[in-house]
């Protein structure tokens, strides 16, 4: 487990971690992304399995990142979706298949959250001159599914 949050690990059964992971991906998928976040958290402290947890931290960075973007935050939506990029990226490498049993092409969304980081990005420049580029960044969520 890692070190920084053993902690925060309080087991759940697996079927009550898959429940949360279906509701946090539809909280999502309708843009209730602080929503999101909530609901996938006892998913996350709730499993010992690195590759698991990091699937969830990594959907969790991510719909942090998007309540940043609608609150016109890029510096933190883009840490939030850094955050993501790596955690999704661990879940790959430790264990592909959590990614896969639940429905979701990591491989994919990493490419999708690496477009979206880039905008998130540019987004601080163009910030001075269209304060509305945070809600377009917002608008174009990636899908999960």
């Amino acid at each position: 487990m890692q070190g920084d949050r053993a902690k925060a690990y309080r087991p759940i059964p697996e079927d009550r971690r898959r429940e949360a992971l279906e509701d946090g991906i539809a909280a999502f998928e309708r843009g209730d992304f602080f929503q999101a976040h909530e609901l996938l958290e006892p998913a996350w402290m709730g499993t010992a399995d690195l590759a698991e947890r990091a699937l969830y931290q990594g959907l969790i960075k991510l719909a942090a990142g998007y309540v940043h973007a609608v609150r016109g935050n890029p510096i933190g939506m883009t840490r939030n979706l850094e955050g993501a990029r790596k955690h999704l990226t661990t879940s790959i490498e430790r264990d592909p298949s959590w990614g896969a049993s639940a429905g979701i092409d990591l491989d994919r969304l990493l490419l999708e959250v690496n477009v979206r980081l880039a905008s998130a990005r540019s987004a601080v420049e163009r910030l001075a001159t269209d304060p509305g580029v945070m809600l377009e960044l917002a608008e174009a969520a990636p899908r999960i599914r």
